[in-house]
């Protein structure tokens, strides 16, 4: 396929250039109808392809032109048999992968550190998670990815599984065995999905993990935006195989999103396979350079480390994304949240992501050695501030085994509920989720039975003034569990 084209972006510049009277939405019409200050910063070109499904322009809901075209540009891409563009993000197409293989009571074996649109899907489609605790590193207070025999022994507890859904790379980079998962899953004739959010440009290079089409899955849900050059909010999610109907997953893919479809994120799309197409090779080496170079200096600096291959060798570190440079700050007797600010306000440097221990920062295409120099020059001022007389955290990353499950969480989740205090709260039935960071696995979910473990684990943290979220009460003084009948005497 000539990947020079893009179908969709260049039919919506024809489309600009002739400049047609418009009488339908966007009601700003190229921008006359705009804030002035808006439009002057956005820029009029932006404006002008903003528009909706008229029928030379296609129509994601069911495509059968330009964005048809583009679509099947990209499956050939990223080697996969049919590729959808989501508007909704990574999410609305993870949701459509749980959605296309699940109904109401049917099981779906995932890792218990997911992805909250994970278990929005799982709400959704009424399904009954079955989790399997990823691999914990006790030496970063971080998890990894799910093992193999672990997932061996979920399917022979539950041959009835409708799907394997696996964390491809972590949000930290590291990868499992995806192919030995897959060809174990697929014995059992059971599909493998991916959450591969942060995999982009993992197919484009061979220093990079194996990606998911790659490794034979079924369906993966791939940010662009994240990492692959496009607008936040723009993924694709691929497919090949036969053991899911393209057609339903176009169908609940559709249920899912916007008829106000935009046009400068699919646009972004389109013009971001392009580039990773024809410079994916050149683009990734480019980005392994740069954060093997930042890795290298990192670890030069007092105080900081930040892993690289030692780390591989066991089942859940089977390879990783260099790309993704994790920085550990412990023995600067710093959180990971504390020196997110701090690194914000003393040099302007933003990074992905803290949690107790580790920060994360991303090199992307984007990144150049001028950018990548303003965060070692930042990464040193921190040790220079910290390192001397620092008293290392003690390194703590335990939580309670996996509760009971008792309701599924749709029936939890939409269940007759009431308010009680969650610390009286042990044998209830939760209805909403919490989640306790590090390490960010939710430790209650919808249908769960909640623990005095739970409770104490979860109010120690709260009491630390460590990051609970979740429930609708944010003091956590207060849980949402469902009602229990009362006995007739």
């Amino acid at each position: 396929m000539d990947h020079n084209q893009t179908p969709l972006f260049s039919a919506l510049r024809r489309h600009a250039e002739q400049n047609p009277v418009q009488f339908h939405i966007p009601g700003h019409k190229k921008g006359l109808g705009s804030d002035a200050e808006f439009r002057d910063f956005i820029g009029d070109n932006a404006l002008s392809i903003d528009l909706i499904n008229i029928a030379p322009l296609d129509d994601l809901h069911q495509p059968t032109g330009v964005i048809e075209e583009a679509q099947k540009l990209a499956a050939d891409a990223f080697g996969a048999d049919y590729t959808y563009f989501s508007v909704q993000g990574t999410s609305g197409a993870i949701i459509t992968m749980i959605m296309s293989v699940c109904a109401p009571g049917d099981k779906v074996i995932v890792p218990r550190n997911v992805h909250k649109s994970i278990m929005a899907a799982i709400i959704f489609a009424g399904a009954r998670p079955v989790f399997i605790s990823p691999a914990r590193d006790a030496n970063l207070g971080i998890d990894h990815g799910i093992t193999t025999r672990s997932v061996k022994r979920a399917l022979d507890r539950h041959p009835d599984a409708k799907a394997v859904l696996v964390i491809n790379p972590t949000y930290f980079g590291v990868c499992t065995n995806l192919k030995e998962i897959v060809d174990l899953v697929h014995s059992y004739d059971i599909p493998v999905l991916v959450d591969e959010a942060h995999g982009v440009l993992i197919h484009f290079h061979e220093k990079l993990p194996m990606s998911a089409m790659q490794a034979g899955a079924d369906m993966a849900a791939t940010s662009v935006h994240k990492l692959g050059g496009s607008m936040t909010q723009s993924s694709v999610l691929n497919v090949r195989g036969n053991r899911i109907n393209p057609h339903r997953i176009q169908t609940i893919l559709s249920m899912l999103t916007t008829t106000s479809t935009s046009y400068i994120l699919l646009a972004s799309l389109d013009t971001s396979r392009r580039n990773l197409a024809i410079n994916g090779h050149e683009i990734a080496e480019r980005t392994i350079e740069l954060a093997q170079y930042a890795r290298t200096e990192i670890n030069k600096i007092p105080g900081l480390h930040s892993f690289g291959e030692e780390i591989l060798g066991t089942e859940a570190t089977y390879d990783y994304d260099p790309t993704k440079v994790s920085v550990h700050i412990r023995h600067l007797g710093l959180t990971g949240y504390d020196t997110e600010n701090w690194l914000r306000e003393h040099y302007n440097v933003e990074i992905e992501m803290s949690d107790m221990y580790n920060i994360l920062c991303l090199v992307t295409p984007g990144d150049t050695y001028d950018s990548v120099q303003k965060l070692l020059e930042a990464l040193r001022g921190l040790s220079d501030a910290f390192h001397e007389g620092a008293e290392a955290r003690e390194l703590i990353v335990k939580i309670p085994d996996i509760p009971q499950l008792s309701l599924s969480p749709r029936d939890a989740f939409y269940g007759e509920t009431e308010v009680v205090p969650f610390k009286e709260s042990a044998g209830r039935i939760i209805a909403e989720f919490i989640y306790v960071y590090p390490p960010g696995i939710p430790i209650l979910l919808p249908g769960e039975v909640i623990s005095q473990n739970n409770i104490d684990y979860i109010v120690d943290h709260v009491e630390v003034g460590l990051p609970v979220k979740g429930p609708e009460d944010r003091t956590i003084e207060f849980v949402k569990v469902i009602v229990e009948e009362t006995a007739i005497s």
